[in-house]
């Protein structure tokens, strides 16, 4: 089966091992992935507080192009690795669902640019459509390196599940521990699973932008918090996310007095390891620290 796939931004840029090992997973799981042709931004990166109109315009612009290219009458699932685009997208499509004047408004600018939206776009986490439609039996039997009991903290972040938990619980989800279990890894009881990561903190980046200590510290206690309940690895399912407790761990070891050095990959990547695929069609090697306990899935499986 073959999906629509709406990238975002970040997932051209520092999020691109996730579109990697993305594309590669579900490519081993024998489905694909159809990219939209001229997409845009979702307008999720701080667009909504200047006019919540033109950002629901901008995500409506990509699903209106999902059913443009799949013309019909059929549903048409959309999916977007990251969280936030995967946010924007369900909000746009619950604003235009209710009608109004900001629908009213975002009707007229399709029109104006030779585009309809029908209702009948999806939006989906990746995580959702490999949990429920591809599913957790057809996951344990493609994992031939399974991951061996690895001790894997699952970080959903603060977006995923909230406000719209479509898919999971939106105080306690469990799919992607389902998911790396089913791979052979050993989640961790983690409460602070869906707690903010802190980019929402920051304008530019955790050591420029508005709160960088209030960021640094955020970030510092999940990293903190999942080292002491034995993690071996974080499993993010954003790119920003991501990014913020990979990138900066260097500071957080001297401003904490704590070593970091914690193993932070998109879960995709930790179920292509599983998958037994090529660590660079996983993007590894675009990782600023990976290291993986030498029984879980690849053999060897290091890279700093």
């Amino acid at each position: 089966m073959s999906y629509a796939y709406y990238p975002g931004c970040s997932a051209k840029g520092t999020g691109r091992s996730y579109e990697e090992s993305l594309r590669a997973v579900f490519g081993a799981l024998g489905s694909g992935l159809d990219e939209l042709e001229d997409w845009n931004c979702c307008g999720a990166s701080g667009y909504p507080a200047v006019d919540m109109a033109k950002a629901v315009a901008l995500s409506a612009r990509n699903l209106a192009l999902a059913e443009g290219a799949q013309p019909g009458l059929a549903p048409v699932d959309v999916i977007a690795p990251c969280a936030g685009c995967y946010r924007a997208l369900l909000k746009t499509e619950r604003a235009l669902a209710d009608g109004g004047p900001v629908a009213a408004r975002v009707s007229g600018a399709l029109g104006a640019a030779g585009l309809r939206y029908e209702g009948r776009a999806r939006p989906r986490h990746p995580l959702d459509v490999l949990v429920n439609d591809i599913g957790l039996d057809r996951i344990a039997e493609a994992a031939v390196q399974p991951l061996r009991g690895l001790r894997v903290a699952c970080y959903y972040g603060c977006l995923l599940v909230r406000p719209y938990a479509t898919f999971d619980d939106r105080r306690a989800p469990t799919s992607m521990e389902r998911l790396l279990a089913a791979a052979g890894a050993e989640p961790i009881d983690w409460p602070l699973r869906t707690r903010c990561c802190g980019g929402s903190c920051y304008c530019g980046g955790p050591l420029i932008g508005a709160l960088p200590d209030a960021t640094l510290r955020l970030s510092h206690r999940l990293l903190a918090d999942a080292k002491r309940r034995g993690a071996e690895a974080i499993a993010t399912v954003c790119p920003l996310c991501q990014f913020n407790l990979e990138a900066f761990q260097g500071q957080m070891a001297r401003k904490f007095d704590e070593p970091g050095n914690l193993t932070v990959g998109f879960f995709t990547q930790l179920l292509g390891t599983a998958l037994g695929l090529d660590e660079r069609a996983l993007g590894v090697q675009r990782m600023l620290h990976w290291q993986l306990p030498e029984a879980a899935g690849a053999e060897g499986g290091a890279h700093v």
